[in-house]
């Protein structure tokens, strides 16, 4: 799904050039829960930022879907992400002004989605993720579990191939941070794709695989125990 090789991506200022990625390379298959970790500044959010389409890359290939990315003009890129990758942040980038519903019916609107339709698919994301008491609320008036959920699912709603986490439960408390991540396992086990970025160990050992970054690169990769335990469980 994901193949990315020997990607670098520099920062230029008129006194200054620094290398975010340094010769990147890695692959996440269909049906992965991968997550990236590394001490701040390390280059994740840079690669998740380029990963979901939000960012060039200076030189390296990206394909998505088999589809070369690097050379893609912006509105090609725009419908690509638009159609293949939701995206959940850690200070969940809902609209104050608009209800629960609206925030998640938006990217319908962006993607030309009939009303009637728009109705039936936030109704029913709502209903999966248990806010459905709380779609006429505004995001002041939920917990930040709940505004998380919201983000989960607007993130959810045009049906992405991709999930994208950036530090997803770095704004909740453990119980409602627990429970996001219980919701991205669910997800997992019902076929989503998912990369996070994280700096929790705790988080991470809910992925099936751990990628290591420091200064740009990619140390090392391991699998990790816990989703197997998870997987055996569940079977």
């Amino acid at each position: 799904m994901i193949n990315i090789q020997n990607l670098s991506k520099v920062f230029s200022t008129e006194e200054i050039e620094t290398k975010a990625l340094n010769e990147v390379s890695l692959q996440i298959k269909q049906g992965e829960f991968v997550t990236i970790m590394g001490a701040s500044g390390c280059g994740k959010s840079t690669l998740l930022n380029i990963v979901g389409l939000l960012d060039n890359v200076s030189s390296g290939s990206y394909k998505l879907l088999d589809r070369e990315i690097n050379g893609l003009s912006e509105s090609e890129k725009s419908k690509i992400r638009k159609e293949n990758i939701g995206f959940v942040f850690q200070n969940f980038n809902l609209i104050d002004e608009l209800s629960v519903y609206d925030n998640i019916e938006l990217p319908l609107i962006y993607n030309n989605v009939p009303s009637s339709e728009r109705k039936k698919k936030v109704e029913a994301i709502a209903e999966r993720l248990a806010i459905s008491h709380r779609l006429r609320h505004y995001p002041q008036q939920l917990s930040g579990g709940q505004q998380q959920r919201v983000a989960v699912a607007r993130a959810l709603i045009n049906d992405p191939k991709i999930i994208l986490a950036d530090e997803p439960t770095g704004n909740l408390d453990s119980k409602n941070g627990n429970e996001v991540m219980e919701l991205l396992t669910d997800l997992h086990a019902n076929g989503a794709t998912i990369l996070m970025v994280t700096h929790s160990d705790y988080d991470a050992s809910f992925s099936q695989k751990t990628i290591f970054m420091k200064d740009g690169m990619v140390l090392t990769e391991k699998h990790n125990s816990r989703n197997v335990d998870v997987l055996v469980s569940n079977s």
